[in-house]
């Protein structure tokens, strides 16, 4: 399931814009190949991130993975029922499994970003 209103990066996040504001989770895809979720490291409230720079760490039974900043910006807020229950990145990774919002500092980077059609393609099956 690839929701066609958002966008995405090659590292299997998920941006959906609102004004100036991107809220960022995984995908459905990434949760699936993650496995069951159990930790989520997300970055401090008011830290400036760079555009697909490290930013968190996902923990799941099979690997520890990165979490990558899809936009320049702010973090302005991060999703604080993950540190409870991080399994939200698998049942709902679309909606109470969101991880984090960005004051986004550059629109123009949005460009950057796959749109519906290009995400299935990056995770079609050979």
């Amino acid at each position: 399931m690839v929701p066609q209103d958002l966008r995405y990066t090659k590292e299997h996040e998920w941006v959906r814009i609102e004004g100036d504001m991107a809220t960022v989770g995984i995908t459905d895809y990434a949760a699936e190949q993650l496995g069951d979720v159990v930790f989520v490291e997300l970055p401090e409230l008011g830290r400036s991130v760079t555009q697909f720079a490290p930013i968190g760490v996902i923990e799941s039974v099979k690997a520890v993975s990165d979490l990558f900043a899809p936009l320049n910006g702010e973090i302005v807020e991060a999703n604080a029922e993950l540190s409870n229950a991080p399994e939200l990145l698998n049942s709902d990774p679309y909606k109470t499994g969101w991880m984090l919002r960005i004051r986004i500092a550059d629109a123009k980077q949005l460009d950057d970003l796959l749109d519906a059609a290009a995400y299935e393609a990056l995770t079609a099956e050979p």
